[in-house]
């Protein structure tokens, strides 16, 4: 434990009021007596001692001990001394703190004995109050150190899911990029091949040659598109081109939800598309449904899986997968790193589209909405 900052005014004034009052009352019970100005200097200085304790509480503690010893107008800040040690300090620093207070007490009682109570009752009280102290102030440093220790490990726990956010979303690029590489290089050895009709076979009719320029700036120009694409996604790395086999496409829906239903999972699909979308569109809205119905087979085993897939060019792609909650207390069949929505919303970020999931009426629903150029 560090010291106690000593721009806390709030601390000191409480201190000041709390133990200057109960000073207060016990020199009034001692105003009779002959030692009054050596009580009223004790009470002076045990007021000192106790907002010493601020800083330096063993010192401060003891110090009060001592006092103690000479007067009871001592006795509240020797107590408030053990309180504030045994919160501050470990056990074993608390319990000789409280065992010199009791000590101080003791000769107090031996010399200055109270009229109004017996030495034996004087000593069980003193006896009891120190330990209730040294009780209280272990179980408050105890608790102080649990919240401590709780906080550290929630902060930790927070830094590790935004390293695997920050992990999932860099490998959801690499993936994509290397997807749309392939893309790119397939694109541009179909430009190559009709260019190199146009140039080995000039004695081509002009309708053959106007066919072969036509794929050859349709070419170009998807591929100056995917380029772009591949370039935004290689801004943050540089070895993202390694060779892949063709990623599949809406296209190939159809196999990915047979797979499905051979494993035993019962799939409805509606495409009102006719697996036609532009080619980053349909490779992406295939990682969205791949990602749900394997979300379903986690979450949700024998639910029934409603996908819809709809678009048209000029608007844009809707794929909609939904499935009935699982029974409340149910685990999962297969445990999951919790970062698939994170990867699967970088990929339809990156492709200009949305992604949305939700739990509501019962179901649980995964949309995405992806761009359909005309």
């Amino acid at each position: 434990m560090s010291k106690m900052r000593p721009q806390q005014p709030l601390a000191v004034a409480v201190m000041a009021l709390g133990v200057g009052g109960l000073t207060g009352v016990t020199l009034w019970g001692q105003s009779s007596g002959p030692l009054l100005w050596p009580d009223v200097a004790v009470a002076v200085l045990s007021l000192v001692a106790a907002l010493v304790q601020l800083w330096w509480p063993v010192s401060g503690a003891l110090a009060a001990a001592l006092l103690a010893v000479v007067s009871p107008v001592a006795t509240p800040a020797a107590t408030t001394g053990a309180l504030q040690v045994a919160q501050r300090r470990r056990f074993p620093v608390a319990a000789a703190v409280a065992a010199a207070g009791m000590a101080a007490h003791l000769v107090q009682g031996l010399w200055r004995p109270n009229s109004g109570i017996s030495l034996g009752w004087w000593l069980l009280l003193i006896c009891a109050s120190y330990g209730a102290l040294l009780g209280w102030g272990a179980l408050a440093r105890s608790r102080r150190a649990l919240l401590v220790s709780l906080h550290e490990r929630a902060r930790r726990a927070e830094a590790e899911q935004g390293r695997r956010v920050a992990e999932a979303r860099m490998a959801e690029r690499r993936r994509l990029a290397r997807e749309m590489h392939d893309v790119l290089a397939h694109r541009l050895s179909l430009v190559a091949t009709h260019a190199g009709a146009l140039e080995y076979r000039p004695d081509s009719s002009p309708d053959q040659l106007s066919r072969a320029a036509g794929v050859v700036r349709s070419g170009v120009h998807q591929a100056l598109e995917e380029l772009r694409q591949v370039i935004g996604l290689l801004r943050e790395e540089d070895d993202l081109l390694d060779e892949l086999e063709p990623q599949p496409t809406l296209a190939d829906v159809a196999r990915l939800v047979a797979e499905a239903r051979e494993a035993g999972q019962d799939v409805q699909v509606r495409d009102e598309t006719g697996g036609a979308a532009p080619p980053l569109a349909g490779r992406t809205g295939y990682r969205v449904v791949q990602e749900g119905l394997t979300n379903a087979r986690k979450h949700a085993p024998g639910r029934p899986v409603e996908v819809l897939l709809r678009g048209a060019p000029g608007t844009r792609l809707l794929i909609d997968i939904s499935n009935p909650l699982p029974p409340p207390g149910s685990a999962p069949a297969a445990p999951g790193s919790g970062v698939g929505l994170v990867g699967l919303t970088e990929r339809v970020r990156l492709a200009g589209g949305q992604l949305d999931h939700q739990s509501t009426g019962g179901r649980f629903r995964l949309q995405a909405w992806l761009p359909w150029p005309p």
